[in-house]
């Protein structure tokens, strides 16, 4: 039994298992996803409810029901980006699971929907789509967790009888055939991200950020050279902000200054953008600089950084500090005196 036991942790750890750490990054796509879209979502489901509130005049249970799960999904929506943007700044270690609650928190409810709208309201096609819908774009985003997986398990036996009932074994059938093959694809992103991963730690070795001193970026042991001169300057700011997103507005007073106008400078960081996303694709430097709804920044797990160790407490990057933190930026010089004290302390 004991080797059985092994055997099955083996493979748990061969093809699925990734640390938190690693899906950090990821974490971080999913919040600006969920932030984006329940956002759009929450003014929308807004529309819906009032547009019930004052052409619905019925006093109908299947009124009540629709008023209610409206009220709900509003309120489900606004939670999610609430947290969406109260878990932009979480420790890494933590990010996978906190930042992807808002989503599960959607998910709850949606899965919660379908089956009333399956039961109480005989609305079994409504059901039926918010389900399918439901598991269709939380596994676009998010990969196979045991707590999602519980959720629409949960959810499948939950309307597993009513199937039998309206469409007998064919209806079963159908629907449980949908759900192992979107479930397998599921799966199978999860098996191509570990080889992905993988691939991305080996390239690790090769990227390397020197922030003591004046900041240089290495690839090979070559440095990294852009077109732009302030390109240098823009991938600083993002390492020295160690994998959080950072919009435009932010990223134009740092480079340009507090009082940089927008609208004239916008133009500048989009070209900025476009030499970092060329020299990377010209080099093969993949999922260092991300790009995501007008949000910046980059991977940390991709890239050696002396920084990044110091802040691990690893003791030779705390000897290498002598006193000067990306030297040539003036942004940067608030963080000498914090690494400083770290090193004190």
């Amino acid at each position: 039994m004991r080797a059985i036991l092994k055997k099955i942790k083996d493979l748990y750890y061969k093809y699925y298992y990734i640390s938190p750490l690693d899906q950090a990054d990821s974490a971080e796509s999913n919040r600006l996803f969920n932030l984006f879209w329940s956002f759009i979502w929450t003014f929308l489901i807004l529309a819906v409810f009032v547009y019930m509130i004052f052409n619905y005049k019925n006093n109908s249970s299947e009124y009540h029901v629709r008023f209610l799960f409206r009220g709900l999904t509003l309120l489900a929506f606004f939670i999610s980006y609430i947290l969406s943007k109260k878990f932009k700044n979480v420790a890494r270690e933590k990010a996978y699971i906190l930042k992807n609650i808002p989503i599960y928190t959607i998910l709850v409810c949606a899965m919660s929907e379908a089956s009333v709208f399956f039961y109480i309201q005989e609305n079994h096609f409504d059901g039926i789509l918010l389900f399918i819908g439901g598991i269709f774009v939380v596994l676009s985003v998010l990969s196979v967790t045991l707590p999602l997986f519980i959720i629409i398990l949960a959810t499948y036996i939950a309307m597993f009888p009513g199937f039998f009932i309206f469409w007998n074994g064919i209806g079963i059938f159908n629907f449980t055939v949908v759900l192992i093959v979107m479930l397998s694809i599921a799966f199978y992103s999860r098996l191509k991200l570990k080889r992905h991963l993988a691939l991305l730690k080996t390239q690790k070795k090769s990227l390397v950020a020197k922030t003591f001193g004046n900041f240089t970026l290495l690839f090979d042991r070559k440095i990294v050279k852009f077109s732009r001169s302030k390109s240098t300057e823009f991938i600083a700011y993002l390492i020295y902000k160690n994998g959080s997103s950072v919009q435009t507005k932010e990223l134009i007073a740092a480079l340009w200054g507090d009082n940089a106008d927008s609208a004239r400078y916008g133009a500048s960081l989009r070209q900025l953008v476009a030499d970092v996303k060329h020299t990377f694709s010209e080099l093969e430097i993949q999922n260092f600089f991300v790009a995501e709804y007008n949000n910046f920044r980059i991977n940390p797990e991709v890239v050696q950084c002396d920084y990044y160790d110091f802040l691990a407490g690893e003791p030779k990057a705390t000897k290498a500090f002598a006193g000067e933190f990306m030297s040539q930026y003036s942004w940067a010089e608030d963080t000498v005196a914090f690494l400083e004290r770290k090193v004190l302390a």
